[in-house]
């Protein structure tokens, strides 16, 4: 089902992608080199409760993992690109990390994720990475409007990802959000431009653009949650929920 949210709902989610966004930016302060990923858990996890918030990944158990997560956020390290599952794992100097978060507040729900270097030795290659998909999920907001085919959204991201030279990989992608956290309609990272759904006011979609360098195919790991690629090149995710409005699109997880 496709939820179009009311006005009033509208407005609770910009509070909800408020939260989102400073969670993560305070996170992203956090993680520094010799930082756990347990410990990040455990800050999301006191940052959500402190401000009257709910997880939507503590008891989330959908078909494709192990559920229950477990956890409130998605840690993903280097090779791992979605749905990392957080553990007893210390951050090194260069570790490429992804942070991944969905809470509800007030009865709606926001997602976001963003993907830095940890520490100092940075590599030009994951910037070029962690650039593609900020740039793919910029064109796709800018892309998003009442009236636009769900498909000319995927067009644009896929356009970017692609002419940066990154396969891409249609499993997993963006979704909407509402009352829930994964709704329809699925936004694939690629896609045909002039099909698929009819954007409405009222519609919330998180748009994430996520690439591996070299190889579009997934493996699991043994937690039964963390997707990796295959060939264990590094990989960026970035993410941003945004609300379909009379005249375009409002980002509502953007950090103020």
């Amino acid at each position: 089902m496709i939820e179009i949210l009311s006005p009033t709902e509208v407005r609770r989610a910009r509070d909800t992608g408020a939260l989102v966004a400073e969670i993560l930016q305070t996170l992203r302060g956090r993680a520094t080199v010799g930082t756990n990923l347990l410990d990040i858990d455990r800050w999301a996890q006191r940052m959500i409760a402190d401000a009257g918030a709910e997880s939507c990944y503590v008891d989330y158990a959908p078909s494709f993992g192990r559920g229950p997560f477990g956890h409130y956020i998605c840690t993903s390290v280097n090779d791992a690109v979605l749905h990392g599952l957080p553990h007893d794992y210390a951050l090194a100097d260069g570790d490429l990390l992804t942070l991944d978060l969905a809470v509800s507040l007030g009865g709606v729900v926001a997602d976001s994720a963003l993907s830095f270097v940890v520490g100092s030795a940075v590599r030009a290659e994951d910037v070029a990475l962690i650039d593609a998909t900020e740039r793919a999920l910029a064109t796709a907001i800018a892309a998003v409007g009442p009236g636009v085919r769900l498909g000319d959204v995927s067009h644009a991201i896929g356009t970017v990802l692609t002419g940066a030279g990154y396969p891409v990989n249609t499993e997993f992608g963006g979704h909407g959000v509402g009352t829930t956290m994964h709704q329809d309609p699925h936004v694939p990272n690629t896609g045909r431009p002039g099909r698929g759904y009819t954007l409405r006011p009222g519609l919330l979609l998180a748009l994430e653009p996520w690439v591996m360098a070299d190889t579009d195919e997934l493996v699991t790991d043994p937690d039964g949650w963390t997707l990796r690629s295959a060939s264990g090149c590094r990989t960026a995710h970035s993410e941003h929920t945004v609300a379909i409005t009379d005249d375009g699109a409002e980002v509502l997880t953007r950090p103020r």
